[in-house]
């Protein structure tokens, strides 16, 4: 059986974060939809502030159904979870995907949109350093490794830790 994939990011997401996950997912063989807060391209950065190609969203998340997909991927950027944290419709899509209990994969910055839904407190996460305070305040235990898993949630640090990241995020969505 074929996993469908949402990805959910915005224009300021890390370029390599989407993409380099997104590529793993779809070689492990699921089916992989982009959605974003409008439906066509946006704006990617590489190294959070330098703006790198364009990346095509299949669905605006308005659209989206949390019961469409079997898990969640959410990428980093500095400015992408920024922005989907503070979008009500994005906030509500990510809370419907953690209460129906589906996996959810998270690297660098993404976990910012996650505080939103109050989902983390309790949980042992991973980021960026830059956002571990907010992690912290939200409830979590910060701890400094490339991945880490905690119930139905996956954490991985920056792009320096795709390659472990994607693998796990392949065997925690339940592709092989």
């Amino acid at each position: 059986m074929t996993r469908k994939i949402a990805v959910l990011a915005a224009d300021g997401t890390e370029e390599i974060e989407l993409t380099s996950p997104v590529d793993a997912l779809r070689k492990a063989g699921a089916e992989v939809v982009i959605i974003s807060l409008e439906k066509g391209e946006f704006q990617a950065v590489k190294g959070d502030i330098y703006p790198s190609g364009k990346l095509k969203a299949d669905l605006a998340v308005k659209d989206a159904s949390a019961g469409d997909y079997d898990a969640l991927l959410l990428p980093g950027g500095v400015a992408s979870p920024d922005k989907l944290r503070v979008d009500e419709t994005a906030v509500r899509f990510v809370r419907d995907m953690i209460d129906a209990g589906k996996p959810v994969a998270v690297i660098c910055h993404g976990s910012q949109t996650l505080i939103e839904t109050g989902a983390l407190r309790g949980k042992t996460v991973t980021s960026w350093p830059a956002i571990k305070t907010d992690l912290k305040n939200a409830g979590a235990t910060w701890v400094d490794q490339a991945v880490v898993t905690d119930g139905q949630f996956l954490f991985s640090r920056c792009p320096d830790d795709l390659e472990k990241f994607n693998p796990a995020t392949i065997r925690h969505f339940g592709i092989s």
